[in-house]
């Protein structure tokens, strides 16, 4: 039940609130504009560059996904998961196994139907593999919890990459890519094609019931659970639908690679993936897909550095070693310096681009809200008695009357001394009490002023 107070102070149609700022026809015209220019741009750069660029294109939108699926568990759900290879693998092996032991797919033709049945059994596979490790893991969180994701990935790679019927040993499992997506420039359009649809259906997830109440979970699991949310429940979920994902990145990772190989899914790519989310902002959508396309890019980008490359060489180490030292070390400087991460850095523009305010401000455009303004006869209690009106002069007074009201000595009707009501004791129904309402309400030829 309101107070008093929250009675008589309660907006009536005295003040409304305005609506929130929107922009205008020509605001979202220039939006729709640029990012256009930015997806024109991406396709332009895809079908303009040699058919090598455009595999690491494609692999880019594949790492793109991956991070969206860590960034699930890592920024939204607050858990750190460190066997993320595995997900990743197992969904290659089973999407490469059924296109060509079960659908007969050949080294030269695969149908797309065989493509999309691997992809949705991929998909399904590593939200299994992610649900049965959120159900063990659920009690635990933090460092146990990297520990428990880390010992399953190494698993993993040790039992289920070595099974022969699945990655057929050291020779890999073949993928065959669908017919009409062979060549690099049309399997980076699918690659694309998929990334959108995470994106969409991460956005849509983020929005909902479901998504408040697992970002709730990361704040603090006992308020949450004190909210009559099921932690348990939610977790579990979290992890299942990053497994999907992951799953859809491993699918198309086998198609990419067209020669699954146990490999490819190492403890290294796991810690680099870590690093790409961290590096682009825990739980910032854009910046982590920014974050994983430089990732996937950065080792190729080094190579076009002969003398780097050279002296990477005579070292006897990969290009990947160099990108997981300069990942740590981008890490570190945003944990220390930008929190928020790549997408810290781009929130002005990705805040305007989804019709705010544009500003520098890291939190975004504060402002303060508008108040429509009404007649006070149309307010509530207190507009009706005249004490929300303009006029200083007539507020002036009442206040100066309520304060020689609360001023005015209590008299205890029992010793019949006076005291200041700060040093009085609280009186009784027997007491004389200051008449405030009445001094609200007096005017000043009765006041005697």
């Amino acid at each position: 039940m309101a107070s008093a107070t929250e009675v008589l102070e309660r907006p009536g149609r005295e003040e409304r609130i305005a609506p929130p700022w929107t922009p205008s026809v020509q605001g979202w015209t220039a939006r729709l504009l640029v990012l256009i220019g930015i997806f024109g741009l991406v396709l332009l750069v895809t079908a303009t560059r040699p058919n090598f660029w455009q595999e690491r294109i494609a692999l880019a939108a594949i790492w793109a996904i991956i991070g969206l699926s860590l960034n699930i568990v890592l920024g939204y759900v607050g858990q750190v998961s460190l066997g993320h290879h595995a997900f990743v693998g197992i969904a290659a092996f089973v999407s490469a196994w059924y296109v060509t032991e079960q659908a007969g797919c050949t080294i030269d033709k695969c149908s797309f139907g065989a493509f999309a049945t691997g992809t949705v059994l991929a998909a399904l596979s590593g939200a299994a593999a992610a649900g049965l490790l959120g159900l063990i893991a659920l009690r635990i969180r933090g460092l146990y919890l990297a520990l428990i994701t880390l010992a399953y990935g190494f698993v993993a790679e040790r039992s289920i990459f070595e099974i022969p019927s699945l990655t057929r040993g050291g020779a890999g499992m073949p993928a065959t890519r669908p017919d009409g997506w062979a060549t690099g420039e049309e399997f980076a359009y699918l690659c694309f094609i998929f990334l959108a649809l995470v994106i969409y259906v991460d956005w849509r997830f983020l929005r909902s019931k479901v998504g408040r109440a697992v970002l709730s979970i990361k704040h603090s699991e006992p308020v949450a659970a004190s909210y009559g949310i099921n932690v348990t429940y939610y977790k579990v979920l979290a992890f299942t639908m990053s497994g999907l994902f992951a799953g859809i990145a491993g699918s198309l990772f086998a198609f990419h690679s067209q020669n699954v190989v146990s490999n490819d899914f190492s403890f290294a790519n796991a810690t680099l993936w870590v690093l790409m989310v961290v590096v682009g902002g825990l739980g910032n959508r854009v910046g982590v897909v920014i974050a994983s396309a430089f990732f996937a890019l950065f080792p190729f980008l080094l190579e076009m550095w002969t003398w780097f490359a050279h002296q990477i060489e005579d070292l006897g180490r990969a290009m990947g070693n160099v990108t997981i030292v300069v990942g740590a070390i981008l890490a570190l400087f945003t944990i220390i310096s930008y929190p928020g991460g790549i997408g810290e850095q781009v929130s002005p523009i990705s805040r305007w681009l989804s019709g705010k305010r544009f500003s520098l401000h890291p939190d975004g455009h504060h402002d303060e809200p508008e108040v429509e303004k009404k007649p006070p006869s149309e307010g509530g209690l207190l507009s009706k008695l005249g004490l929300h009106k303009n006029n200083d002069e007539k507020e002036t007074t009442q206040l100066a009357a309520l304060g020689r009201a609360v001023e005015t000595p209590v008299v205890d009707a029992r010793t019949g001394e006076t005291a200041r009501p700060e040093t009085a004791r609280k009186p009784s129904s027997e007491d004389e009490t200051p008449d405030v309402w009445g001094a609200l309400t007096r005017t000043k030829s009765e006041d005697g002023n």
